[in-house]
Formats: structure tokens, sequence, C-alpha cells
């Protein structure tokens, strides 16, 4: 059976930082690029950050860039989103997500895989 599993969310003050981790297994996951969405109350989910399998390649959306950095660890099955002086309005839950379309993340489309989610909370 295939899962990922989100951690390191919670709450933290305006200008904070938190570390989400992602542990996949249940298969292989060589080729898959993975990455998180996220998604705010009232509001649609959005990719916010992928990575390629080799990580050669990373993708931000704007609202992120120069705040979060991406990475993977292969030999964990793990990809991991660091992210720095987070604000009010990154409060969401934090998906994620693999695919073997890297593109599939930056078009914000339908993964092959999902994690059930962490909430992080930014307080003003």
């Amino acid at each position: 059976q295939v899962q990922l599993v989100e951690s390191g969310g919670g709450l933290v003050q305006a200008g904070g930082s938190l570390r989400l981790s992602c542990a996949a297994s249940g298969r292989t996951f060589s080729g898959y690029a993975m990455g998180w969405f996220r998604q705010a109350p009232g509001k649609e989910r959005e990719s916010v950050s992928a990575i390629r399998w080799s990580g050669g390649s990373t993708y931000y959306a704007e609202s992120v860039k120069g705040r979060f950095t991406i990475s993977r660890d292969n030999a964990k099955n793990t990809v991991y989103l660091q992210m720095n002086s987070l604000k009010p309005e990154d409060t969401a839950v934090y998906y994620c997500a693999a695919d073997l379309s890297y593109l599939n993340f930056i078009y914000s489309k339908e993964m092959n895989y999902w994690g059930k989610g962490t909430l992080v909370t930014v307080s003003s």
C-alpha cells in the first residue's frame, strides 16, 4: 500500500520557520517528482513547490519564492520543505504529492499519489 506521510506542521509566529517532511513508502518512487500543495480555508488547492527525481530542477510558486526550499533524499524516499519567513497567508493544510510528471505540479494537475496533509498555522 502506497503511503505518503507528512510531518512537521504546527503553529508558528509570523517570521518563524518550519520544516515539513514527507516519507513515501509502499513502492519504488524512482523517477517520480515529488512536491507540496496547500489549501487554505475557503480557497482552492495550489501547488507550492516540486522537485524532480534527480533533484536537478525545482519549482516554486511566486508567493513562496525566496522563502521556501524543497529538497529530497531518494535513499530515504523523503522530501522536505523548509519554510522560512512565514506569513499568516501561508496558513493552510500542506499536502505531499508524488507524480511521474514534474509538469503536473507546475500546472496543478491531479497527482498519482497524495498524503493526508499537515496543518501549518502562522499567527500574526
